[in-house]
């Protein structure tokens, strides 16, 4: 069963659509509750901690209120107590089931979409059937003419259709998608909108790309990044510290009670605050890092989520932690710096040859490459106005098609005769291969190469004829783009199967640190692996199957939807707007989740600063006088100051959600210029803002008369 999706139904389940709802709230809220579940809770120590801490302090006061019955402040005080420790848990198992239902509730629109498309499978006798797209296998042909919607993801083996993408994308301009090239994969549920497509079937039911988008983009299937791992086994050993720590103050704190009635005459339970189970188990929970305990797993489903709504589909959530860490990034310059559609301009031939000669050569050494490039000098021989009959090849001939190994394409001739087209080094090669050594081919290529444009040598036999000059266009503003690439710390290299002087001139303009001229396969494969033998993280985008081996190697490898299924398969990540610029977004958002797990970690390590100054000269005051010096907050009362504290720490995360969930916001910085921000926007906010809620909590519960 395939997905067939409108532009309006798009839009119940876009990534971009608003997701908050109350519905969304309630559903959050009531796997709040089922995550108190011990089997859930464990996954989180730290927050784990809190909930064993709140189930003692329960067992405490009933204990208490079937018991010695002790002052009415006082069961009260634990009460307040224990209601905030179970809010706090409540709170951060709200933080995480929020973000997975966000998830969720887009998979649910997407499913609600899901229908049984009717499709037109080609017979092995060269008939047609009806059928449903659950009937279709991989390596089944379906014809899909204009109007009708594509039943399964494939590769176009025939044709040239407009096809609205719309569906996937959220964009209503249709797209150009046709046989041989870069641009040859569908989605199923797209619609053709004009002239029809023979589509070849890659995935079964259940397999295919918004099957596995659904299954995605649903929270609850996301994986733990090492980064998140890591951070969790450090909070976790600071509340090992932690409570290591706070378990001898209760023996401590017996003893200090028997020393103060002995010796100084101070009886009384404010004396002996701190010989309570529920008091340490506030103190426990205030100084170990809740709040980024709390929000941490929030933080990385939020990242994915991120990445969705800017159409750009993560395979995993390591792929958008890893892209935040990214240091060299390789860009095709054929669709990504330039327009990606070269035509032929110019046909400068050498000295000896008639232009006609040239163009006719040329037409027919690309009747066989169905590259853009190749087609495109095919419709500029006919606008020459060569007549048809002129490009012919005679019968018996044998096309030579092109490769990203030879870069060449060409024909066979009849009586032994050969034509060749493409890059001039493997045109040369090629010739001298043959006992022919061409002359006057440097002047044409340095010319074509000095003005940013393409050269292609054409070759008869042993003979040169001359060079097609193709000509692309820079996208607008991609100077601004890479500017911004290098701003964040990044290292860009341009990747191009042109010449050195073409892919120099073309570096220059766009202002790239480096470029690969030349380029085949196990050229740009090498030059990765050269990146990360020195320690570099590597991202690289591609959209064909001669770019699936460095899309595999690349750390971050950003497949466009547009592409072939091989570089979809092999990248980690795939862009539906097919956009290679997207590639900025994307270590964007990467290094936003970075920093926003640094920020929040910076802020609730600050807060326990804040939170150590309220309860620690208010839990021992009685028995330690001189800890009066460092009771900078002076707060009303020993237990107005832990109570105080523990609210603080219950609803700093709830108020912390929306930062977790949309992000921090991300500037093209140094590192050092973000360390220096995030200590004085994180660190210091972290240690203020405690200060100024715990007073004001102390303040509003001392007017209520809530505490003694």
């Amino acid at each position: 069963m395939e997905i067939a999706l409108t532009p309006s139904s798009h839009n119940a389940g876009s990534p971009r659509r608003r997701l908050f709802s109350v519905h969304l709230g309630l559903a959050a809220l009531r796997q709040s509750v089922v995550m108190l579940r011990p089997d859930i809770q464990w996954r989180n120590p730290v927050m784990f901690v809190v909930e064993v801490g709140a189930a003692l302090t329960l067992a405490y006061i009933l204990r208490d209120a079937f018991g010695s019955a002790p002052a009415p402040f006082r069961l009260g005080y634990f009460v307040a107590l224990d209601v905030w420790l179970w809010l706090t848990v409540l709170f951060a198992n709200f933080a995480t089931a929020f973000a997975e239902e966000r998830g969720r509730t887009q998979a649910a629109a997407l499913r609600r979409a899901r229908v049984e498309t009717p499709a037109t499978r080609l017979r092995a006798d060269g008939g047609t059937e009806k059928v449903t797209s659950v009937s279709l296998a991989p390596g089944d042909s379906v014809i899909v003419s204009a109007g009708e919607t594509i039943p399964g993801d494939g590769e176009v083996i025939e044709g040239v259709a407009a096809v609205d993408e719309s569906a996937i994308t959220g964009e209503s301009a249709p797209v150009i998608r046709e046989a041989g090239g870069d641009r040859s994969g569908v989605t199923g549920g797209t619609r053709v909108l004009s002239d029809h497509l023979l589509v070849r079937i890659v995935a079964g039911p259940g397999e295919s790309f918004l099957d596995r988008m659904i299954a995605l983009v649903e929270g609850a299937v996301r994986q733990r990044t090492p980064n998140e791992i890591a951070l969790t086994l450090v909070l976790t050993a600071f509340t090992l510290i932690f409570l290591i720590v706070v378990v001898p103050l209760w023996p401590m704190a017996y003893n200090a009670e028997e020393y103060m009635a002995s010796y100084v005459g101070v009886t009384g339970r404010l004396a002996s605050l701190g010989t309570d189970i529920p008091t340490l188990i506030a103190l426990i929970v205030c100084l170990i890092p809740t709040t980024i305990g709390a929000l941490l797993a929030a933080i990385g489903i939020a990242g994915m989520d991120r990445a969705l709504r800017a159409n750009i589909i993560a395979k995993s959530g390591l792929a958008v932690e890893t892209a935040g860490d990214i240091d060299t990034v390789l860009l095709d310059k054929t669709g990504t710096i330039t327009l990606g559609v070269r035509r032929a301009s110019e046909f400068l031939p050498l000295s000896g040859v008639e232009e006609r000669e040239l163009a006719t050569a040329a037409a027919r050494a690309s009747m066989a490459d169905r590259t853009p490039e190749g087609q495109g000098i095919v419709a500029a021989v006919r606008g020459m106005g060569i007549h048809e009959d002129a490009l012919v090849a005679p019968e018996g001939s044998q096309p030579v098609e092109f490769t990203a190994q030879t870069r060449m394409s060409g024909i066979d001739l009849p009586g032994g005769h050969r034509i060749r087209k493409g890059a001039p080094d493997a045109v040369e090669a090629w010739l001298r291969a043959l006992g022919s050594a061409p002359t006057g081919i440097e002047a044409l290529v340095a010319r074509a190469a000095a003005e940013g444009a393409t050269p292609l040598l054409v070759a008869q036999d042993a003979r040169a004829l001359g060079v097609v000059v193709l000509r692309d266009t820079l996208k607008t503003n991609i100077d601004v783009r890479i500017a911004e690439l290098r701003r964040m710390g990044l290292r860009t290299v341009m990747i191009t199967g042109d010449n050195r002087l073409t892919a120099a001139t073309i570096a220059q303009r766009v202002g790239v640190d480096d470029f690969l001229a030349e380029a085949t396969p196990e050229k740009k494969l090498t030059l990765l692996r050269q990146e990360q033998a020195e320690g570099k993280l590597v991202a690289m985008m591609g959209d064909g199957t001669n770019d699936a081996p460095a899309l595999a190697q690349a750390d971050v490898g950003l497949a466009m939807n547009s592409g072939t299924q091989a570089a979809k398969e092999s990248g980690n990540m795939v862009d539906l707007d097919s956009d290679p610029t997207k590639l900025i977004e994307v270590i964007a958002i990467g290094k936003q989740l970075l920093m926003t797990r640094g920020a929040l970690t910076t802020f609730s390590i600050a807060n326990d600063v804040a939170k150590y100054f309220a309860i620690v000269p208010a839990l021992f005051a009685a028995t330690l006088p001189w800890l009066k010096a460092i009771d900078v907050m002076h707060l009303h009362s020993p237990t107005s100051a832990i109570l105080s504290a523990v609210i603080f720490n219950a609803v700093i995360i709830p108020l912390l959600i929306p930062v977790a969930l949309k992000g921090v916001r991300y500037r093209p910085l140094g590192a050092d210029a973000l360390l220096r921000r995030n200590l004085l926007v994180w660190g210091v906010g972290g240690v203020l803002v405690p200060f100024i809620g715990i007073k004001l909590i102390d303040v509003l519960l001392t007017s209520l008369r809530l505490v003694a």
